[in-house]
C-alpha cells in the first residue's frame, strides 16, 4: 500500500482512508487503539475480546460447550 493522508478537523477527528479501514478490519463504530512506541505510533482495531465469540453456540443450540458436553449429545443422539 501506498502512503495515504487524513486531515485532522477543529474537533480532532480523522477520516481513515477506505484501503486502511479495509487493512486493519475495522467499519463504522469499531474502535481503534493508538500505541506509542519509541518506534513511533501505531494504529490497531480495539479488539474487547475473540472476534468469533458472538458466533459461540450459533451452530449446536441447546448444547453446552465442552468436550464433556458434546460427547453426552452425541451419545443421546446414538441412543446410548
Amino acid at each position: 500500500m501506498s502512503e495515504r493522508r487524513a486531515r485532522i478537523t477543529s474537533k480532532g477527528q480523522i477520516t481513515v482512508p477506505r484501503e486502511v479501514r479495509r487493512l486493519l478490519g475495522v467499519r463504522s463504530g469499531d474502535a481503534l487503539l493508538f500505541e506509542a512506541t519509541d518506534a513511533g505510533v501505531h494504529v490497531r482495531p480495539a479488539r474487547s475480546g475473540s472476534p468469533f465469540a458472538k458466533y459461540r453456540g450459533i451452530g449446536n443450540p441447546g448444547v453446552d460447550t465442552g468436550r464433556k458436553a458434546v460427547v453426552a449429545r452425541v451419545r443421546k443422539l446414538r441412543g446410548r
